[in-house]
């Protein structure tokens, strides 16, 4: 009786899935002149990095400024560098360097996002924390949101960061399970769609993929199974590295349960707990409000705690 209940269950997912979806061609209507996808808008960080990075930005960097905490940014999924332009100018007003990194395969055509794995999207990170690494900097920090949480804790369980220099990991809103269900059918459904068409105000057009490739989002849950099970078995930050999550208890995107089992899977070198701090929100990404559709103060008030409170953190 149960296993019939499952089936039904899935099969109704299933046709949703199919009804909802099937109007979408596998090749989407790109507007050229407002979508990232086209081949016409790009990344303002392709066209001059060293306005985005500090490894470019300061090519012979003076003991003062080595010795400055600088935080690597890093936007989610289908995002860009633009997820942070709001933390720039506060890191900034605070004496804080910062390097918004452009995940792999984001930020360009779609047909360029439409080939990246999560591996591409991870390499760019890597690549940063490497050249200031390389260039004497000794106060590296690092910043992510939504899917940029899991492509870092990739990073930390293989040994690629910390003891060599990461002080600070900062996860906003990171996105271990997704609160779509449905997204679960992608593996099935996603070759038959071809894509996920969304919705966007004005000002975010140009900044955020408005069609969103089966392939990437095969790769998004790839990633995220990988991270469940690493943290299922449990691993340690390296010593020297503190982590905080900041996560909205109301998430429409990731599931609430995702600081959970990152703070049940992950421990301090000493093998104590992890601070995680939970927020009264209901958005995607507590710190990024330019371009929604409403905002309320509250939503400001949230956004300014979180940014006072990592800078606090970053200057002790």
């Amino acid at each position: 009786m149960k296993k019939e209940i499952g089936l039904t269950i899935f099969f109704r997912l299933w046709i949703l899935l199919l009804v909802v979806f099937s109007a979408c061609s596998k090749s989407p209507d790109i507007n050229n002149e407002i979508d990232l996808d086209g081949d016409q808008l790009f990344d303002l960080s392709l066209y001059n990095p060293e306005k985005y990075l500090v490894s470019v930005a300061y090519e012979n960097p003076d003991a003062a400024q080595k010795n400055t905490p600088v935080i690597i940014a890093v936007h989610g999924y289908s995002s860009s560098t633009f997820e942070w332009e709001e933390f720039r100018s506060y890191c900034e007003a605070n004496n804080i360097l910062i390097s918004q990194v452009l995940l792999g395969g984001h930020g360009r055509t779609y047909e360029d996002f439409k080939k990246s794995t999560w591996e591409d999207w991870q390499e760019p990170i890597m690549t940063e924390y490497n050249a200031l690494h390389d260039k004497g900097y000794t106060n590296i920090n690092f910043v992510g949101s939504s899917a940029a949480c899991p492509l870092v804790l990739d990073l930390l369980k293989k040994g690629k960061i910390g003891e060599n220099g990461m002080k600070h990991i900062f996860l906003v809103d990171p996105i271990i399970v997704s609160s779509d269900k449905l997204l679960t059918l992608i593996g099935f459904a996603g070759p038959m769609l071809g894509y996920m068409a969304t919705d966007m105000t004005a000002e975010q057009e140009g900044h955020y993929y408005r069609f969103r490739p089966q392939e990437t989002l095969q790769q998004l849950m790839d990633l995220l199974q990988i991270s469940r099970k690493d943290l299922q078995k449990g691993y340690y930050l390296p010593s020297g590295t503190a982590l905080k999550i900041y996560k909205s208890v109301k998430d429409p995107t990731a599931d609430a349960v995702s600081a959970v089992l990152i703070y049940k899977g992950l421990k301090n070198s000493d093998g104590s707990n992890i601070e995680i701090e939970m927020l009264d929100s209901d958005l995607h990404i507590v710190t990024m409000l330019y371009g929604r559709d409403t905002i309320t103060q509250h939503d400001r008030d949230i956004q300014a705690h979180v940014f006072g409170d990592i800078v606090h953190l970053l200057k002790q």
